[in-house]
């Protein structure tokens, strides 16, 4: 009988990352160790630091450039036109609030500067950038504007009720 073969390492990194991220989907981020996720799937602490050397951190930023790739799928699903947008990203924060504090409110090593990110970084932008064309600095706005909203909106600190009007406001504002 010869031994198992080994998981091919991006197979192995995906189902981490899955396992973390519906970890902290189901009972946040303080219950995503790198002992908790090895019992989710079934392997050994040594198995997942050979994935990532680096460790939770290294883990937390792989689930955050995933989420950006989502972010990306989702942005490109609706039309580029800037309410449509706006709206597929405040959809997109709501459904995975989780998700998306990995995104931005944890620690990262992820840079966001134009060229120097991931790749899945660079497509959520110019997502947005295609919806606010013109230049990177009126992007970068649309994109504060819109995620100043859903951090505020996730965290309940915004009225439910008004979620609309805000939205037209900020496109408004936006596209003036």
């Amino acid at each position: 009988m010869s031994p198992r073969k080994a998981p091919d390492l991006d197979v192995r990194r995906g189902q981490i990352v899955d396992a973390a991220s519906e970890i902290a989907q189901s009972e946040g981020w303080p219950a995503v160790t790198m002992r908790r996720v090895a019992t989710e799937i079934g392997v050994t602490q040594p198995v997942l630091y050979s994935a990532f050397p680096d460790g939770r951190q290294a883990l937390v930023d792989a689930v955050a450039v995933s989420g950006f790739a989502a972010l990306a799928a989702a942005l490109d699903a609706v039309a580029p036109e800037p309410r449509a947008r706006m709206q597929a990203y405040l959809d997109f924060a709501a459904r995975q609030p989780h998700l998306y504090e990995a995104m931005f409110s944890m620690p990262s090593d992820l840079e966001f500067g134009a060229g120097n990110g991931h790749e899945p970084l660079g497509r959520a932008f110019a997502a947005m950038a295609e919806a606010f064309p013109g230049s990177e600095t009126r992007a970068e706005v649309a994109w504060a504007t819109v995620h100043g909203l859903a951090s505020l909106q996730n965290a309940g600190r915004l009225p439910a009720s008004r979620a609309h009007e805000r939205l037209e406001l900020a496109y408004g504002m936006l596209t003036d």
